[in-house]
């Protein structure tokens, strides 16, 4: 169940709505991801109901969520806007991020077993293996998935369901940053290269149980795209 969606008094006659809505929620939360809507756009009812099919009342629930997600912002009497992007707010959540990573691979260390430490082997495995696709845009997805399956795998041996629920909410505020960075970066073969061996190291350091190291270049790791991802904001006048 996405977030903000909840069933529990729902009768079977509004499942049918409450399915559009988590449609319209997850289109629009993709797309403003990528791009497609720019900060501070208004995001104008009628063409959301063209472009996405979807009648006015799911619209406004998926709307609400992203509020509060802080991808949009409710303007009182006048609508629904793209939230706005900014260098402060590009170093706060980077740095956010870093601090709440770095607590849960030190639990995650401390107290992930032989199962864990295999899934972490697994995933990294996999993320290496992206290289063998040639086509641009699965290679955007497909790196992009099993990086995130990667750094999920990790963060599952602090065994702490609220820890990772504080962790999804930063990253998905994280993520219309950081999809400024792949779309600089991922494409590029030094780039692919670069992070393959951050991974390999990481996973080194991890299987080891080497806490101070493995938190030290996690945090090296995560906020690689920062400078990157300033540059690209400035270009657009963002500050």
């Amino acid at each position: 169940m996405e977030p903000g969606f909840k069933q529990e008094n729902s009768s079977e006659k509004d499942a049918p709505r409450q399915n559009l809505a988590i449609s319209a929620y997850r289109q629009l939360k993709h797309d403003i991801i990528r791009g497609l809507y720019a900060p501070e756009q208004k995001l104008l009812m009628g063409r959301l109901k063209e472009h996405y099919g979807a009648s006015t009342g799911p619209l406004r629930e998926a709307l609400s969520q992203l509020v509060a997600d802080r991808l949009v912002v409710a303007i009182s009497q006048r609508g629904y806007r793209v939230a706005p992007m900014s260098l402060a707010e590009l170093n706060d959540i980077y740095d956010a991020r870093a601090q709440l990573e770095g607590l849960i691979l030190r639990l995650a260390i401390e107290r992930g077993g032989d199962d864990w430490e295999a899934t972490v082997l697994a995933t990294a495995h996999r993320l290496a293996k992206v290289t063998d696709i040639n086509t641009p845009d699965d290679l955007l997805d497909i790196w992009d998935q099993r990086h995130k399956a990667f750094h999920t795998a990790i963060a599952s041996g602090c065994n702490s369901p609220h820890l990772l629920q504080m962790r999804n909410t930063l990253f998905d505020q994280v993520e219309r940053y950081r999809h400024l960075w792949l779309q600089e970066t991922v494409m590029s073969p030094q780039a692919l290269e670069l992070k393959r061996q951050e991974h390999a190291a990481l996973v080194d350091v991890i299987l080891a149980r080497d806490t101070a190291e493995a938190d030290s270049l996690m945090r090296d790791h995560l906020m690689t795209p920062v400078p990157i991802i300033t540059r690209v904001l400035k270009e657009r006048g963002i500050n």
